[in-house]
């Protein structure tokens, strides 16, 4: 018997799903042969360990991205003109969830820009 997933249980050549849909647990069990769960076992594993080399890179490119916070301080402005810049094109923005983040490059080419104005704003 293996675990490899907290809602999946493997006992031999049996498949077990555990679904949790409100207080009823649901369970499925789907047979198949030896050879066709050692191959699915093998393949889920060696996905597992690409994600957790992924996961574990220490140069993950997300930490030269600056978050909202960031953006605010390096430009000296407020969250709402961050707000309207991103609405406007003035600056560029990935989302991930509800989580904004800016490249470096980006904020660099704003910060200049506001520089080279007149009034400085």
């Amino acid at each position: 018997m293996r675990t490899l997933h907290k809602n999946c249980l493997f006992i031999k050549d049996c498949y077990i799903i555990f679904d949790q849909n409100f207080n009823n647990i649901k369970m499925e069990i789907i047979n198949i042969e030896a050879r066709v769960f050692e191959a699915m076992s093998t393949c889920f594993e060696q996905f597992v360990k690409r994600v957790e080399n992924l996961c574990s890179r220490k140069d993950k490119s997300l930490q030269k991205w600056l978050d909202n916070q960031d953006v605010c301080q390096l430009l000296n402005i407020s969250k709402r003109t961050l707000q309207t810049y991103r609405d406007n094109g003035t600056l560029l923005y990935s989302q991930i969830n509800h989580k904004m983040y800016y490249k470096p490059e980006d904020v660099e080419r704003v910060l200049n820009q506001l520089k080279n104005k007149p009034n400085g704003k």
